[in-house]
C-alpha cells in the first residue's frame, strides 16, 4: 500500500471549489493528489477552469493511467450525487470551446461562467488565456514556450532529487524563476491587472482564473482577484466557504506531499 492510499482526512464541505491547470494526459500532473483533494473535499458547485485535460501534450502521444480516470471517473461520479459540475475550458482544451452551453451527462461546459457568493458577489469564471497575448497572437510561440518549460521542470526533477539526497527539502525551480525573472514577474503582474480590469468593466465584484500556474487571492483596484493555481506544480485549490469567504488551499503542502514523481519524468505541460 502506497502513501497515498493510506491518506485519511475528515471530509470538508464547501459552498464552492475551484480548480484549473490539472493536465490530465501528462506525467507532470499529480492526478493521485487531485484524487485524494476530491474524495476529502465536498461541495455545491464544483468549477473547472481550463487546462483540465491536455489535448495539446495527447495530440503528441497518447499517455492515460489509471489515476487519470479516476479523476475523471470522480467528477462525473460527484456530479450524479448533485454536485454542479461546470467546465470552463482553457487553451489546453480549446476543442470544448466548440461545446458551450452544452451538457455532457451531469457536465455542464461553459466558455465563461458567473458565480454568485454565499455573501451577494458576482465573480466572472474564465480561464485567462485570452489576456495572455503569446497564446491570443502567436500560438507557435505559447507552443515553443511549452518545450522550455517543460526543460526547466525536467532540470528541476533532477535538481531536487540531488538536494533531497543531502537532505534538503524540495525547492521549485519554476516558482523562483517566476518570482525573480523581471519579464516572468512583469507578465504576471500584466495578466492579473488586466483580467482584473475586465472583470470591472463588465461591472462584476471579482474574477476566478487560472492558466498561469500562480495561486493567488488578493484585491485588485477594488476587485477580486483569484488565481486556482494548478495541479502540475502547486496542488491548489479556491474554495468558497459557506458564509462566502474564499481561500487558496495549498493541498501538497498542507498534507506535506512530495511534489517529485516516483517514476520518470516525462513533458510537462506549460501554460
Amino acid at each position: 500500500m502506497n502513501a497515498m492510499s493510506q491518506m485519511s482526512h475528515e471530509t470538508a464541505r464547501y459552498r464552492a471549489i475551484f480548480i484549473s491547470d490539472v493536465h490530465l494526459g501528462t506525467r507532470g500532473c499529480k492526478a493521485a493528489y487531485l484524487l485524494d483533494f476530491l474524495r476529502a473535499n465536498e461541495a455545491d458547485y464544483v468549477y473547472l477552469i481550463g487546462d483540465v485535460i491536455d489535448c495539446w501534450r495527447l495530440s503528441k502521444g497518447w499517455f492515460w493511467p489509471q489515476s487519470h480516470n479516476d479523476v475523471v471517473q470522480k467528477l462525473l461520479r460527484k456530479a450524479r450525487k448533485g454536485t454542479q459540475v461546470i467546465y470552463v475550458p482553457g487553451n489546453h482544451d480549446e476543442p470544448l470551446r466548440d461545446y458551450d452551453d452544452h451538457a455532457f451527462g451531469d457536465v455542464m461546459v461553459m466558455n465563461e461562467a458567473v458565480h454568485e457568493t454565499a455573501d451577494g458577489k458576482r465573480l466572472l469564471i474564465i480561464h485567462g488565456d485570452a489576456f495572455d497575448g503569446i497564446v491570443r497572437y502567436a500560438p507557435w510561440l505559447a507552443k515553443l514556450g511549452d518545450s522550455a518549460y517543460t526543460m526547466a521542470l525536467t532540470l528541476n526533477h533532477w535538481f531536487n532529487r540531488a538536494r533531497i539526497a543531502f537532505g534538503y527539502p524540495y525547492w521549485s525551480l519554476s516558482a523562483w524563476l517566476k518570482s525573480r525573472v523581471k519579464d516572468a514577474v512583469k507578465f504576471i503582474g500584466d495578466f492579473e491587472n488586466t483580467v482584473a480590469a475586465e472583470a470591472k468593466r463588465r461591472g462584476f465584484d471579482g474574477v476566478v482564473c487560472g492558466h498561469i500556474h500562480q495561486a493567488a487571492l488578493k484585491e485588485i483596484d477594488g476587485v477580486i482577484y483569484a488565481n486556482d493555481g494548478d495541479w502540475v506544480e502547486s496542488c491548489t485549490a479556491l474554495v468558497e466557504h459557506r458564509d462566502g469567504r474564499l481561500e487558496i488551499i495549498h493541498w501538497a503542502q498542507q498534507n506535506q506531499l512530495s511534489m517529485l514523481p516516483v517514476k520518470k519524468l516525462e513533458a510537462v505541460p506549460s501554460l
